[in-house]
């Protein structure tokens, strides 16, 4: 099974939607493997968004990420990274179809939302990164009900 790292961002948590995304990932029929409630620092921030670095937008980024709590979850599952990205929606909100996160909940690309890891290889990047002890290991009791 493949694993995709998921962050719900400052305006996700203010606003109560934490509930709501882990109920959408659920409702797909990924697991969730790992979560925390974490206050990002600016060094942490950078390394997540290292590859974003030479951007014009990034201490505005880091700035955002610092503001308050996040919410850092690893999800597994067939496909994960690529449905996980569908249930997200565009970066842009308004290009984000309505029924995905961003499209329901985001106006702004500064205020999205939430993050999704955009390949395989970024997920265990960030995973590595933000779990350094790795998921936790469990299986569901209805796996059969969702997997072939």
């Amino acid at each position: 099974m493949e694993q995709t790292f998921i962050m719900i961002k400052p305006d996700g948590v203010q606003r109560g939607l934490v509930g709501e995304i882990i109920s959408r990932f659920e409702k797909k029929g990924f697991y969730l493997k790992g979560m925390k409630l974490v206050n990002v620092d600016r060094t942490f921030a950078e390394r997540h968004y290292a590859d974003l670095s030479a951007k014009p937008f990034f201490d505005g980024l880091v700035e955002y990420i610092i503001s308050g709590p996040v919410v850092a979850m690893i999800w597994e599952g067939k496909n994960v990274v690529l449905t996980g990205r569908k249930i997200i929606g565009a970066t842009n909100p308004s290009e984000s179809a309505p029924g995905t996160i961003r499209g329901d909940f985001a106006v702004e690309i500064g205020r999205n939302i939430i993050h999704g890891s955009d390949s395989v290889e970024s997920a265990r990047k960030e995973i590595a990164l933000w779990f350094p002890d790795g998921a936790e290991n469990w299986g569901s009791s209805i796996q059969s009900w969702i997997y072939e």
